[in-house]
């Protein structure tokens, strides 16, 4: 019985067929998980998805231990297209992009009553007043989740604005950031913070962008943690973002080991709404994400039909 229980043991369990990498916000745990469901449906592959950060997850497009990312922003990820798209040719990215913006945000009830609605306003200690709520002087500001690549960016133009010394720049979760909307809305107390949309965020309340000075390319300057230590000193960035779009990437090394998988990712459309229910069915009702995709693929068979089978 050892011997046989030793044998049952050591029996390797079998790999997965591909490797989908989940970024850690709502709509790309989604995606990952969608397309781990089509994957198995439509061409009997098993993919293991494995939740890690962006740049662990280029990395690992680049030496082939991850085949898809699902939800590649674009211009976070400029400094990546250069590095594995454009330079080492190991990254490829799909043609069909979602539309989508970044900047930041304020509840109504921050801009009507206490008149933040410029990002120039941030600079005001009378206006950003309203914002301290632990009275050391300084208000607080989400800029994002801690590795996201935005949260980086949201730092430097917090310096290149100014506002970085009237305002805390926190890095919590996200849904740590979505819950003190939440709360800030039912207590009518002020708040602003760093927003993207599509998201569920704008379904569920009032809000408010803040306006800021048109994107001008030669104002944008981003340097990435990873690419230098003194990253936020050489970085400038006194503008809007730039129209903002994101895609599914993945390993060139599938055009030859799994071609018409490539295919079905290239042609995989969503659309903002679609990433805006995504984020509120995780993030509000908390649904599993592979329960949802499942759910999902069901509901959309025509199109997953269509991406798979043109």
């Amino acid at each position: 019985m050892a011997a046989l229980t030793m044998l049952v043991v050591n029996i390797p369990a079998q790999a997965a067929d591909l490797v989908i990498a989940m970024p850690n916000w709502p709509s790309g745990q989604a995606t990952a998980n969608i397309l781990k469901v089509s994957l198995k449906e439509k061409f009997g592959l098993d993919a293991e998805v494995r939740e890690m950060g962006t740049l662990i997850a280029f990395a690992g497009l680049d030496s082939g231990e991850v085949d898809i990312h699902p939800e590649m922003w674009l211009p976070n990820l400029d400094n990546l297209v250069k590095k594995y798209v454009d330079g080492a040719g190991t990254v490829a990215i799909s043609p069909i992009g979602v539309p989508a913006w970044q900047g930041i945000c304020a509840t109504r009830e921050t801009a009507d009553k206490f008149g933040i609605r410029d990002i120039s306003d941030l600079t005001d200690p009378r206006k950003t007043a309203a914002l301290d709520t632990d009275r050391d002087g300084h208000g607080e500001l989400w800029i994002g989740a801690e590795g996201w690549s935005s949260t980086a960016i949201e730092r430097v133009r917090a310096n290149s604005y100014g506002y970085a010394k009237t305002m805390t720049l926190l890095e919590t979760p996200e849904d740590v950031g979505m819950a003190a909307v939440d709360a800030a809305v039912a207590t009518a107390h002020p708040m602003v913070f760093a927003c993207y949309a599509p998201h569920h965020v704008f379904e569920l309340h009032d809000i408010v962008r803040l306006t800021e000075p048109p994107f001008d390319p030669a104002k944008w300057k981003i340097v990435l943690p990873s690419e230098d230590p003194l990253w936020v000193s050489k970085s400038s960035a006194p503008v809007s973002w730039d129209t903002a779009h994101f895609h599914i990437a993945y390993a060139t090394s599938l055009r030859k080991k799994y071609p018409d998988v490539v295919e079905f990712l290239e042609r995989v459309a969503l659309k903002p709404e679609d990433a805006a229910k995504m984020s509120y069915a995780l993030q509000v009702e908390r649904q599993d994400p592979y329960e949802y995709a499942k759910q999902w693929v069901a509901a959309q068979g025509a199109r997953v039909h269509g991406w798979a089978n043109p």
